[in-house]
């Protein structure tokens, strides 16, 4: 049974009109929680009661600054007002992020308690590119980093999995000389935020803990499937983690409005079903949604993500195959001696 978050009426954080990371995502995923063979497999709301917690700024604070933290919180008291070229806040985004990193912590909790094989943490604000003292790309939190540092701080050892289309930097630099937790991003580059180059390999005690593998545009299912496969998978073996947190951004998708890859909701349903081995064992993996613009797309995505964890065969889209992206896997392959 899955274990889902998604929680309309605590998402209020505002962005202007027209802008795509609005509430009509968790509208989306909510409409794909909502079909019935993908509601049969989850836990009941009833059996979960009020476990679903707020975020402290103490967990906040596990990855960001204190400094940056007290700002954020205070900027909130404000009307709605930009903080960087595409991210915004407004007076009640804080206790909303609290919310939606939380919801993370509690999965982890709920997850170590025997309650559920999978997790899927359903929220926004997204995180991934949350640096540690600044607010970017409509992230302003870094959930999946707090709950992967949450873990660490017990001695789990953790793998990311980033497989939104852009490169997660706030996620890298966060982990980035962290020896405890495992980076590991496919995205298409040249994009925003332009990082996550091949050579891009951790530092100090976590030298080979970041694994970047960027891929051109129109990049197919199945280059991104081979990636993780043959580039991913055996530094993930090699870890040996504890953990699996996937960045399960959906923009990848060949309708997204913000990049131009090639992938379907089939795709996603293969990579969700290849993500799901690689934990030592039930109950320690969990999905953080991410990016992913295109509502019907988004909403396709989940459905196809969510039936490949219930052991189900909703695959609204077949997968893509083809197109470019083989020169810069082997390049990756060299880096990687593999």
């Amino acid at each position: 049974m899955i274990l889902a978050y998604c929680d309309l009426e605590r998402d209020k954080h505002l962005v202007p009109p027209g802008h795509p990371e609005d509430h009509k995502r968790l509208e989306a995923l909510s409409r794909a929680l909502a079909r019935p063979e993908i509601a049969e497999c989850l836990i009941d709301r009833d059996t979960i009661g009020d476990s679903w917690r707020k975020a402290s700024l103490e967990d906040l604070e596990l990855v960001h600054t204190s400094s940056y933290v007290t700002s954020l919180s205070k900027s909130s008291a404000s009307t709605l007002r930009r903080l960087d070229p595409d991210t915004y806040i407004s007076p009640e985004s804080f206790e909303t992020a609290l919310y939606a990193c939380g919801a993370g912590l509690s999965a982890i909790d709920l997850l170590e308690s025997g309650l559920g094989t999978f997790g899927f943490v359903g929220m926004r604000p997204p995180g991934h590119h949350a640096r540690p003292s600044q607010a970017m790309g409509f992230c302003l939190i870094n959930n999946v980093a707090v709950a992967a540092r949450y873990l660490a701080k017990k001695r789990r050892r953790v793998a990311i999995v980033d497989w939104d289309v852009h490169h997660g930097n706030g996620t890298q630099e966060i982990f980035w000389d962290d020896p405890f937790v495992l980076y590991v991003s496919v995205h298409q580059s040249p994009l925003y935020p332009f990082t996550g180059l091949a050579h891009e390999t951790g530092s100090g005690q976590a030298t080979g803990l970041t694994v970047n593998i960027p891929l051109p545009a129109q990049s197919t299912g199945q280059r991104v499937r081979q990636a993780l496969e043959e580039i991913a998978q055996p530094q993930i073996e090699a870890f040996h983690p504890d953990w699996i947190l996937v960045s399960s951004g959906f923009d990848a998708h060949r309708s997204d409005p913000l990049a131009s890859m090639c992938l379907t909701s089939g795709d996603y349903f293969d990579m969700t079903r290849w993500v799901a081995t690689l934990a030592p064992q039930s109950g320690r993996t969990i999905f953080f949604l991410e990016g992913g613009y295109d509502l019907h797309a988004l909403q396709q995505s989940v459905e196809a993500c969510l039936s490949a964890l219930s052991e189900g065969s909703l695959r609204p889209e077949p997968p893509s195959s083809g197109g470019p992206g083989l020169v810069e896997i082997t390049r990756c392959k060299e880096i990687w001696g593999l």
